[in-house]
């Protein structure tokens, strides 16, 4: 053994003498814990053994790629067998696949021969170097199966998330170097499954509900009263006592049919976890919630999980995050949340794109300047009505950077597009209100002030063209300055007053995550639930459970 390791360092010496390119070498050297004694084996394949298991069990080219490449790095050696038989990763391994197909119940990666094979080798007590032909075909068996499950698991079922609209890139997982680690170390399940703490959290709730439905689920709740108070009683409370008991927002069910105030406190605590109006009364939306059947919540839950396999497992300690159906924007501070506030986020037919930016620029007192589709589909049928439509609501016209007199243009003229472009001046009543946050994107989407401060009261609040407007713009830029002596609270309130606007540089930038999550836990083990603003869950999951539309 020692022989065969002087050996290599040798030839690799060698190769480094001669000024071998990295992409050259780094094929056969990188990311690998061959060259350690603990990995070495005399059990070895050829590469012949290798193609002839692809003839039998054709694979696509990727996972061919993949297990060629490994192999390769190896110098066939063997991973998962040594000569005293199966090494401790097999079981493992095996072991969370069935985890993973009972959490999910996804059969891709049930394989009967891969059931049998392990329980031969298991039964089997003669040495596997004996037993050659099936030693050979488990190696590559349980290689492939490892790279087929781990694209699945990190990188999710989806293969192009912009196709549904989900801009925030992800670094790609290193396979070779998972495997690697899992065949040398057996570090634990982080390494066979995202360590993203979000998706760690919502794979333990899918557990928690997984249990819930072997038990029969979530009981149905129907009732004549349009609300149910406190005091009151009806059948119905029964099997609402029991729902909000299994959910974890009942401590105690009595089983009465009497609405008590340990109901109300429960029904107040699952109203927050649904982004509903916290009164501790049930009324129709309450209610529709607490009829949503257990499966409906599972396959949420699923639908989410895989969004979390496509958001960065390591992402920056400090950051914002705006959850678009929450309508919230959370401020981290060494990757704990310290503040939220109420956001407004596109409606519907304007949806607010999901990606990731870096704020680079505050401004005070901004101009909006107004979106050609606003012009022409608002702007320039209401200037046909009434010519002093601008002045009212102080805009003015520019060609170019040039200010024109609107009531120089026949406006009667354009049915579309307009030659000029129209911009809305500083002030209490400009659209983007006193302060804006820029960060350079090709969706045209920012963070804004409003004047229009009463939608902050609403529980849903999808009503903007796009851009996401911020209840407390003025916390938040004090926030991302809070570093730089220049600026307090004293200052920005005086450039505030001027209504001229005025520019702020933020150095550093602060990194913005605008994402989209129906369901998720929150840090205090909570977990939460909420509509599907833009039916982007609809279309994840026909994907994922592949329903033909």
């Amino acid at each position: 053994m020692k022989n065969i390791k002087k050996i290599i360092l040798l030839v690799f010496l060698s190769l480094l003498g001669c000024n071998q390119s990295k992409s050259e070498s780094e094929d056969i050297f990188v990311g690998t814990g061959i060259y350690t004694n603990q990995n070495y084996t005399d059990l070895v394949l050829t590469q012949g053994a290798i193609d002839t298991f692809f003839i039998t069990y054709p694979d696509n080219e990727t996972i061919v790629n993949e297990v060629n490449h490994f192999y390769r790095n190896r110098n066939y050696q063997y991973a998962w067998f040594n000569e005293e038989g199966m090494t401790s990763s097999v079981p493992n391994f095996y072991n969370q696949l069935q985890s993973y197909s009972i959490d999910f119940d996804d059969r891709s990666f049930k394989n009967p021969q891969l059931d049998t094979l392990i329980t031969l080798i298991k039964t089997d007590k003669s040495s596997p170097v004996l037993n050659k032909d099936r030693t050979k075909k488990m190696e590559i068996l349980l290689t492939t199966t490892f790279f087929k499950y781990s694209e699945k698991v990190f990188s999710g079922t989806i293969d192009n998330p912009f196709n549904l609209n989900w801009f925030i890139p992800k670094k790609k997982k290193n396979y070779q170097l998972l495997i690697d680690s899992l065949v040398l170390s057996n570090k634990g399940e982080k390494i066979w499954e995202p360590a993203n703490e979000y998706y760690i959290r919502l794979k333990n709730k899918l557990r928690t509900y997984r249990e819930i439905q072997k038990k029969g689920g979530f009981p149905n709740i129907t009732t004549n009263k349009r609300k149910l108070l406190v005091s009151e009683s009806d059948s119905c409370i029964v099997n609402i006592k029991q729902s909000l008991y299994l959910m974890g927002d009942l401590k105690k069910n009595d089983s009465t049919i009497w609405f008590t105030n340990e109901l109300a406190d429960a029904v107040a605590s699952f109203q927050h976890r649904l982004g509903l109006n916290e009164d501790g009364v049930i009324g129709n939306k309450t209610l529709r919630e607490l009829n949503r059947p257990i499966d409906f919540r599972i396959k949420q839950i699923m639908i989410n999980m895989e969004r979390l396999r496509w958001f960065p497992e390591d992402i920056e300690p400090n950051f914002l995050l705006i959850n678009i159906p929450e309508f919230k924007l959370h401020v981290f501070e060494g990757n704990k949340k310290i503040w939220d506030t109420k956001v407004v986020v596109g409606k519907a037919a304007n949806k607010t794109s999901i990606f990731k930016g870096s704020i680079s620029q505050i401004i005070l007192n901004p101009y909006w300047n107004v979106p050609n589709s606003i012009v022409r589909n608002e702007i320039l049928p209401d200037l046909k009505r009434n010519p002093s439509y601008l002045a009212k609501n102080d805009m003015e016209v520019l060609s170019g950077t040039t200010i024109v007199n609107p009531a120089s243009i026949n406006w009667n003229i354009y049915k579309k597009n307009i030659p000029y472009s129209i911009r809305q001046k500083p002030g209490k009543n400009n659209a983007l209100g006193k302060i804006k946050f820029v960060f350079p994107n090709n969706f045209s989407i920012y963070l804004h002030d409003t004047p229009a401060k009463s939608l902050f009261n609403e529980t849903a609040r999808a009503f903007s063209h796009g851009c996401i407007r911020v209840e407390e713009p003025k916390k938040l830029a004090l926030y991302l300055l809070r570093k730089d002596n220049q600026w307090d609270e004293a200052k920005i309130n005086g450039l505030l007053d001027r209504n001229k606007t005025f520019a702020i540089p933020l150095k550093p930038t602060m990194d913005i995550y605008i994402v989209y999550f129906t369901a998720w836990v929150d840090q205090t083990g909570q977990i939460n639930f909420r509509d599907d603003l833009y039916g982007l869950d609809n279309q994840l999951e026909n994907e994922i459970f592949n329903i033909e539309n």
